[in-house]
């Protein structure tokens, strides 16, 4: 069964400890991404890592900062050290990678995002071609929600997992509006969605990015539960085959 899970600056911006609390006594929630969505939030972070109580979840991953000036890269990159030596994804956007050398030394655990409109590169699957071209053990982040921002067809999106999908170690699931801002999964997204749930495999975990209340946590999981559940052939296909005509924006 696919892991599913929360980010926690989803549920808490800012806050990974109030987050962790309100996922706590969540059974059915056994991934987490630990977020540090802003600079200055990496390094306490990193520094609480022994501190936290994470037996429960089956996968872990960390979120670097989304932005970072070009003297923080090297300091980031060292202090992720520590993250990748517990063999934890570590997701990064493309953008604020500036010297991919300094990247290298995570390999595989250097899980590289696809981007919304707002940013410069890694929305299409060319652009994400270029970065994997610079980090080629690297693995790969596919945020389904940025993915539909960008082309509502979801063509683009098949055209990407078809192109890295033996580099997919983990979705983003929410809702991205045309602002670039998370929100709950609607109906349109979720429809969406589960047309690629046939060619995603089930051992790749999901992360609910959606900006919820706690009440509503339960209604996230359940949904996307039932979208990877509901996908043809249980979530196991190859993507070598040819891609799906463009869904119209109005049927999705």
């Amino acid at each position: 069964m696919r892991s599913i899970g929360f980010s926690t600056g989803a549920l808490a911006l800012g806050d990974f400890r109030c987050a962790l609390t309100m996922l706590r006594s969540k059974p059915e929630v056994d991934a987490i991404e630990l977020s540090a969505l802003r600079e200055q939030e990496l390094i306490p972070l990193i520094e609480a890592l022994p501190t936290l109580d994470l037996q429960h979840f089956r996968h872990v991953s960390f979120h670097a900062p989304s932005a970072m000036s070009v003297d923080f890269e090297a300091v980031a990159t060292k202090r992720l050290e520590e993250v990748a030596s517990r063999k934890w994804l570590i997701v990064v956007h493309p953008d604020v990678i500036t010297k991919p050398d300094l990247w290298k030394r995570f390999g595989e655990w250097l899980c590289v995002e696809n981007m919304d409109k707002r940013k410069p590169i890694g929305q299409t699957a060319d652009q994400l071609q270029e970065v994997f071209d610079k980090l080629p053990s690297s693995s790969f982040c596919f945020d389904l929600g940025h993915a539909r921002q960008v082309d509502p067809t979801m063509t683009e999106a098949f055209l990407i997992l078809r192109r890295f999908r033996a580099r997919l170690r983990q979705l983003h699931v929410s809702e991205v509006n045309s602002d670039s801002r998370h929100g709950e999964l609607t109906l349109e997204a979720s429809l969406a969605f589960r047309r690629l749930a046939s060619v995603i495999p089930n051992d790749v975990p999901a992360i609910i990015e959606s900006r919820v209340p706690k009440p509503d946590i339960d209604r996230e999981v359940r949904l996307v539960r039932d979208m990877f559940d509901g996908g043809a052939n249980g979530g196991i296909s190859t993507v070598g085959t040819s891609v799906p005509h463009p869904v119209s924006a109005t049927a999705t």
